[in-house]
């Protein structure tokens, strides 16, 4: 006769099951894969036979595993040691400090091989501080690495520094004019200073070493052990396919789905991937889309519970900490910023981004499109709607990626139609006191206006956008609850804050449904698969400003232990 009785309890706490009543339980019953049993104490105990592990949670607090909407799990795996040189905040203070570490790279290189590092951030290096003008520039890495060439993508991945050798591999001078969607900075002479920004960074990015499929696949499970030290087990991959450069970050698209198709095949996938293609790069066309889509086909899966291609990402519009978000108002220091598509005109840019939504749409693919300004959110939002209205689909749930100063109307729109908007409040803890000089107090205060999605009948759906941030959900909820600064701790926009069950929402059961799993998935209830997360206190009642030093205990993927602390 089978054993019946469940392979894991955990009792005796404060689970949190994030269901419609956002009801809290004692205790959760495993058997196999999914969860058995939810209830009190008592419940569980009784359900519990001669193999059954009991974790005795004293108090302490079960959420469900916790998912992760926006993150690339392959370039964080990627751009992170020993795959490439960590140039960020706190690992480095200055320019001197980054140089420092290229030169010590360069020493230890073949002769004329690429150095690579990711992270820096103008608003914590030393010089910049001092000088609010100062950029990065070649100059600064050139006496380190004269016949190296140098590659330092920024935290945003938005922006890449490089040093002459370089620009000079790459072809980049005076003469070079920067592709569309794309800036590349100049001295006072015309000259590049090392500077490329957005689509200006493929320049240089597409002439990196391509990993290989077993270092991807070594990156990618890397980066899995360390979500599973932090509770996390789904995330969104958000942007494999030939629109991605051939980067070390980035990646070959053929290659990241490989490596990621290898691990779900051979048992060694221990999370649950939901991944978008991205068929066309920043600053292309309609045409790249289809180009695009028509060559990747809609990749198969092992097991789409474990990966699954389940959309398209477009970029609509760069980000505004650079000025490129395309803005209704300008920046302090002038410009709008503009789209970041095909087209030698706003106009033309516009019409192209709706024929780019709607054949995206007409495929029958979910839409993430990257856009961050009020002013190109409200296109893609209009152009959202019209391809709806051309080609009627009854659950299309398309989301707006980022959508940092996204309007009433268009979180209206929005609702109305059941699509998204997937927001990073943990970048908004970063770049909070930065923003209030780029675009004044009062704008930067409303940015990610998560209060107001939630008012409107949105499913906010929150994630860290790794590796521009640390995937660290309990950064993210602190910084919903609170909207205070890194930098300095000021408050910015107290008014957007929102309550702990609609930031839990937003890292459960919220990004269940962006990846249309939420029957099977995103809160601990009866039937779903047992993904949770075990917290090393209680969670309800805990001073949000201790919310980023709770510990996870242990983590359970598809019902089996895959972390203890």
């Amino acid at each position: 006769m089978s054993d019946t009785s469940p392979s894991l309890v955990l009792t005796g706490g404060q689970v949190i099951t994030v269901d419609a009543g956002f009801s809290v339980a004692e205790g959760v019953a495993v058997r196999g894969r999914e969860i058995v049993a939810v209830g009190t104490d008592a419940e569980m105990r009784a359900l519990a036979g001669p193999t059954t592990r009991i974790v005795e949670l004293a108090g302490r607090t079960v959420l469900p595993g916790i998912n992760d909407s926006h993150l690339h799990g392959a370039a964080y795996g990627l751009g992170r040691p020993p795959f490439a040189l960590d140039v960020g905040h706190p690992t480095v203070g200055s320019i001197a400090d980054i140089a420092g570490a290229v030169g010590a790279a360069a020493r230890a290189a073949a002769p004329g091989e690429w150095i690579v590092g990711l992270g820096w951030d103008a608003g914590y290096l030393a010089e910049c501080l001092a000088d609010p003008g100062r950029l990065p520039h070649r100059a600064d890495l050139d006496a380190m690495a004269p016949d190296h060439p140098v590659c330092l993508t920024d935290f945003s991945q938005h922006m890449v520094w490089a040093n002459s050798a370089a620009l000079r591999r790459c072809g980049i001078d005076a003469d070079t004019n920067a592709p569309d969607g794309g800036v590349i900075d100049r001295d006072a002479d015309g000259r590049p200073t090392g500077i490329l920004r957005e689509a200006a960074g493929v320049l240089l990015q597409a002439a990196l070493p391509s990993p290989t499929v077993a270092q991807r696949r070594q990156a990618i499970r890397n980066v899995v052990a360390e979500l599973h030290t932090r509770g996390i087990t789904s995330y969104t991959e958000p942007g494999l396919g030939p629109g991605g450069s051939e980067t070390l970050f980035g990646g070959l698209s053929t290659d990241n789905w490989t490596a990621y198709a290898d691990l779900a095949v051979t048992g060694g996938l221990h999370a649950r991937v939901s991944v978008l293609l991205l068929p066309a790069p920043m600053g292309g066309s309609a045409d790249d889309v289809r180009k695009g889509l028509a060559e990747l086909h809609r990749p198969e899966s092992a097991d789409p519970r474990l990966l699954n291609a389940i959309g398209v990402k477009i970029f609509a519009d760069g980000v505004p900490p650079n000025r490129t978000a395309w803005m209704n108002e300008a920046y302090l220091d002038g410009g709008h910023g503009s789209l970041c598509v095909h087209g030698r005109t706003p106009e033309l840019q516009v019409d192209e981004l709706f024929d780019m939504i709607r054949v995206a749409h007409e495929a029958g693919y979910q839409l993430g499109v990257h856009v961050t300004g009020d002013r190109a959110i409200d296109i893609v939002v209009d152009a959202f709607l019209a391809a709806q209205k051309a080609a009627p689909r009854p659950d299309a749930r398309h989301y707006v990626i980022h959508g940092d100063f996204i309007g009433a109307d268009s979180l209206g729109r929005l609702a109305t139609q059941g699509y998204g908007v997937n927001m990073n409040p943990a970048i908004k803890w970063t770049i909070s006191d930065l923003m209030a000089e780029v675009v004044g107090t009062e704008r930067s205060a409303y940015q990610w206006p998560a209060r107001s999605a939630f008012d409107a009948g949105v499913a906010v759906c929150a994630s860290s956008d790794a590796p521009i941030t640390e995937p660290d959900w309990r950064q993210g909820v602190a910084g919903m609850l609170l909207r205070e600064s890194k930098a300095s701790g000021r408050v910015s926009g107290p008014e957007q804050r929102v309550e702990l069950a609609e930031a839990l929402r937003a890292y459960t059961i919220n990004p269940a449904r962006q990846d249309f799993a939420e029957e099977w998935k995103g809160s601990v209830e009866v039937g779903k698969v047992a993904d949770l997360c075990v917290l090393d206190r209680p969670l309800l009642d805990v001073d949000p400003r201790d919310i980023t030093r709770i510990q996870v205990d242990m983590t359970v993927f598809d019902g089996g232990v895959v972390f203890e602390r």
